[in-house]
């Protein structure tokens, strides 16, 4: 009788062409076929698609897939009819017509599909919910996991109720999917999917093909001028971001005007515009092949292209994980590729003006006296007497629950007992002001990445938590004349006494993860404040000002 690792193996060569598997694939797919619930970070191009599609096929019932890059739904649904049959994969979000959503119902209550994509607003209606709770999926899958974490740097409302809607569907498996998750985003995940004793697989953030360069600049037409005459010189397909809808289409027109085929790309362009743009940059297939897009850092491509050889960005972006999951669309194909970034320090404040705000309070008060008026209460039953939006409504939810003015349980959310608007208004102002320190803090890190004289290579991995060498031997820095040996000296000069990943206690900031140790300083990333850099000396001048956790 055939095991099921056996099993697997075998309809993954079958089905799918699968004989070979990178690190953590294989072992996610056996996991979730047996019931297991799996988070895997995995960076771009290792294939996280292959883990859900595999055992999605293994498993009897229905897999809902859970997106929001609804230009990729198709395309991912077309990928697995191509390997199961015509009809096995239907997608459900606001670009098909009734008459598509109609028959995609129906092929999911004959079983003739065995995959339904959404977006995850479409899985706040009701309606749709209960609909999919009556075929008793077997899998949930969650892609861009990390959106579901305030500590995330693409956090989306929408994906707040993703762990209801997970309840509300029996509790099927789960398998959460993400490029770049911190430690504190992890476990945000975890919690909030209520993923029970799952699979965590961490896999290298390392991709040594692309090359890393900073270019800086001191005014914003010098570096423009930049932009245009290192893009219109490299050899594409490739990828340019900024900062801007209207950056977007002034950069694209003039690449256009220096002959190459550019297009923009955001998020105030019609849906089918979209589409169309994508599709020529994949494979020409809507009009003449795309040479490079240019898009917007705010909006998610999703880009599935092995061959992009270059990204680059003519903005900072807001956080070394925005950078990094940007710059994981160049070489997927494992052959070099370049990412440039044009550097203005004097670009970091408008990213440190988007990141205040708050939510009006007379909102918090109405959502909180809602739920303290009608608890438990399900979230979609609350936008009739809040009058919000159900992305608004869903942010200060997000924010009551994590400030602990609401409970959130399996029949709903209720107010926490002795609560009152004005409390739940001060302290859900008080949480906004901690996720500020801590986007203050993401910002600041980019900032040391663009203006450091070591390797970035190294810098970047160190964010992620990931130990690196000083020396990568592909970055603008480390290939100056004496960079190896300045490197060496670097490695040689780390004091003892602090490792990566240490779970320390700062006397004013609270817990920590070491993230980073160099000669002379070391990087924390706090619960309470984000990324801070402690220099050793501080820290050697004052025994209590930071200590290993288990000394706290």
């Amino acid at each position: 009788m055939e095991d099921t690792t056996g099993a697997l193996r075998r309809m993954a060569s079958e089905a799918f062409g699968i004989d070979t598997w990178r690190e953590g694939q294989f072992e996610a797919v056996r996991a979730a076929a047996e019931g297991r619930d799996v988070l895997a970070v995995m960076p771009t191009g290792h294939g996280k698609s292959a883990i859900y599609q595999v055992a999605g096929a293994a498993l009897p019932g229905v897999t809902v897939v859970a997106s929001p890059l609804v230009a990729l739904q198709a395309e991912q649904a077309h990928a697995l009819e191509a390997s199961l049959g015509d009809g096995t994969a239907v997608v459900l979000n606001s670009t098909i017509r009734a008459r598509a959503e109609r028959a995609a119902w129906a092929a999911l209550a004959d079983g003739t599909a065995r995959f339904v994509f959404l977006a995850p607003e479409q899985l706040a209606r009701e309606e749709t919910v209960s609909r999919l709770a009556d075929l008793e999926p077997k899998l949930f899958v969650v892609d861009e996991a990390h959106c579901i974490s305030a500590w995330g740097h693409d956090f989306r409302p929408d994906y707040l109720m993703l762990g209801e809607v997970r309840r509300r569907l029996g509790g099927p498996t789960a398998i959460a999917l993400t490029a770049t998750a911190s430690p504190h985003t992890r476990a945000e995940i975890i919690d909030r999917l209520a993923l029970s004793d799952p699979l965590v697989l961490l896999q290298s953030f390392d991709r040594p093909e692309i090359g890393l360069r900073v270019q800086r600049h001191v005014s914003e037409d010098a570096k423009r001028a930049a932009v245009l005459d290192q893009v219109a010189s490299l050899e594409g397909p490739g990828l340019v971001y900024v900062a801007t809808r209207r950056g977007s289409e002034e950069l694209a027109a003039a690449l256009a005007d220096r002959g190459l085929a550019a297009a923009a790309y955001h998020s105030g362009r019609p849906a089918a515009e979209r589409a169309a743009v994508h599709a020529r940059f994949l494979d020409g297939s809507a009009g003449e092949q795309l040479d490079v897009v240019v898009a917007t850092t705010a909006f998610g491509m999703g880009i599935d292209k092995p061959d992009v050889r270059y990204v680059v960005h003519a903005d900072i972006p807001d956080s070394l994980d925005s950078y990094y999951q940007e710059i994981g669309r160049a070489g997927r194909d494992g052959a070099e590729a370049v990412a440039v970034l044009h550097y203005r320090p004097e670009d970091l404040g408008l990213k440190r003006f988007f990141a205040g705000g708050h939510v009006p309070p007379e909102q918090v008060a109405s959502v909180f006296d809602a739920v303290r008026a009608e608890g438990p209460v399900r979230a979609s039953s609350l936008g009739e007497r809040t009058g919000l939006s159900p992305r608004a409504q869903s942010r200060i939810l997000n924010l009551l629950v994590r400030s602990g003015c609401v409970q959130a349980g399996r029949s709903g959310y209720r107010a926490t007992r002795g609560m009152d608007a004005q409390d739940a208004v001060g302290r859900t102002r008080a949480e906004e002001e901690s996720r500020q320190r801590v986007d203050a803090s993401r910002i600041e890190m980019a900032r040391g990445y663009a203006e450091t004289d070591g390797c970035r290579r190294h810098w970047l991995l160190n964010y992620f938590g990931e130990e690196a060498p000083a020396w990568c031997g592909h970055c603008d820095r480390c290939e100056e004349d004496g960079s190896r040996e300045q490197a060496r000296e670097r490695e040689g000069s780390v004091p003892e006494g602090w490792s990566m990943q240490d779970p320390v206690r700062h006397r004013d900031w609270g817990a920590g993860l070491v993230m980073g140790v160099e000669a002379d300083r070391i990087t924390v990333l706090f619960d309470s404040v984000g990324y801070k850099e402690l220099a050793l000396s501080a820290i050697e001048g004052d025994e209590r000002l930071l200590v290993h956790a288990d000394h706290a």
